[in-house]
């Protein structure tokens, strides 16, 4: 039995999964997420937004 992924709320973020959304947005994949989840995204991917992401926490300190 295929497991149900739970619907994505925008308004109820921590301050990290904000950043990993709205890079992928920058990126053009915040659309394909949206629809069909994270797993959807390859490897290269969610490398990429992985060391954005890191890239902005260190630049913030």
């Amino acid at each position: 039995m295929p497991k149900k992924e739970k619907k994505i709320d925008l308004t109820h973020l921590s301050e990290d999964e904000k950043l990993k959304y709205e890079i992928a947005q920058e990126l053009g994949l915040l659309e394909r997420v949206m629809e069909k989840g994270w797993k959807s995204l390859s490897a290269k991917e969610t490398g990429r937004i992985g060391g954005l992401m890191t890239k902005r926490r260190r630049e913030k300190v």
